[in-house]
């Protein structure tokens, strides 16, 4: 299985939607600088999925004579765009923020929590961004009505990364399984993924991890769950003002004192019709917002400009 992680998505779901000739014109570069030659032919972009720190990232970017090699520097969040500007002083003529979409799905309805139910939290992100956080969390939770389903694996990265790195995280996964109120899903397509969004009420994501932008957050949102995150990296941009947050802390004991009394704070509130007016509203922004159908209008823009600027003939 090769790597399908939210960058390779993302770009599967820009091949599907921008024309023939513009691919013909253009070479993306997603994250990894280089990772692919540049076409002095070509306009060239590098598609900035990884945060400003990376390894695989910053040692390029501390080279200013690098910066010139790509015609465009494109970002999926104002967050990532201002801590490359800070930290590397990249040119800012050759930059330019457009964010990530939804992929393709039949969104259903959402079914609201209900006073009494079991509150279903979901948790669809790799094991090493704030998982040992949450289950400590869910440690505080045990007496309560609550139950953590954690779709996680190093698989989304393809077999080499899982068989490279999946054994560091052992550890983890066995404290999952050893836990009553924690299921353990590990790894599932895509599309079984985003049908247990839409059977889930919170999202939630302790994370410490600096996210440039947050497909799962998205996809959540849309899917009608509270998101139930801290205010670490993009997640405050990626979330807005629909997000429910937990201040981060980078003292992980804390944090998980700090998480499991947020979520019993929403378990009290989510069946309030005004938080249900809320989540109606989310759902229909995000729907709105990160849909595909006006992402690409964005990119068509941005590219014929970028086209012309460089000279190279293009059709609309």
């Amino acid at each position: 299985m090769k790597a399908k992680g939210g960058t390779e998505i993302q770009l599967e779901e820009l091949r599907k939607r921008l024309p023939k000739n513009y691919w013909k014109k253009i070479s993306i570069t997603t994250s990894v600088p280089e990772k692919h030659p540049i076409d002095p032919s070509r306009l060239n972009i590098l598609w900035l999925k990884n945060s400003y720190d990376q390894p695989n990232v910053r040692p390029w970017f501390l080279i200013k004579e690098n910066h010139p090699k790509y015609d465009w520097y494109v970002f999926n969040s104002h967050w990532s765009y201002e801590k490359y500007r800070m930290h590397f002083d990249i040119p800012t003529s050759r930059c330019f923020v457009i964010k990530n979409a939804l992929p393709q799905f039949n969104w259903q309805p959402k079914k609201f929590y209900e006073k009494g139910q079991t509150l279903k939290l979901i948790h669809q992100i790799t094991p090493w961004r704030g998982l040992n956080v949450l289950l400590a969390a869910m440690h505080f939770l045990e007496d309560e009505d609550i139950t953590l389903d954690v779709y996680t694996s190093t698989q989304i990265y393809g077999d080499d990364f899982k068989q490279a790195n999946d054994k560091y995280y052992q550890p983890i996964y066995d404290h999952a399984k050893s836990m009553k109120n924690v299921n353990l899903k590990g790894y599932a397509p895509h599309e079984e993924v985003l049908q247990a969004l839409q059977d889930s009420h919170v999202f939630a994501y302790p994370s410490i991890w600096e996210e440039t932008s947050c497909n799962s957050a998205i996809e959540a949102m849309a899917a009608g769950c509270a998101a139930l995150v801290t205010n670490f990296g993009a997640l405050y941009e990626t979330c807005g003002d629909y997000g429910f947050y937990v201040n981060y802390n980078n003292v992980p004991k804390q944090l998980a004192v700090d998480y499991s009394q947020h979520i019993k704070y929403l378990k009290r509130i989510l069946p309030q019709q005004d938080i249900k007016t809320r989540l109606t509203n989310q759902r229909q922004h995000f729907l709105h917002f990160y849909n595909w159908d006006q992402r690409i209008k964005e990119w068509i823009a941005f590219l014929n400009n970028a086209l012309m600027k460089k000279g190279i003939p293009h059709e609309d």
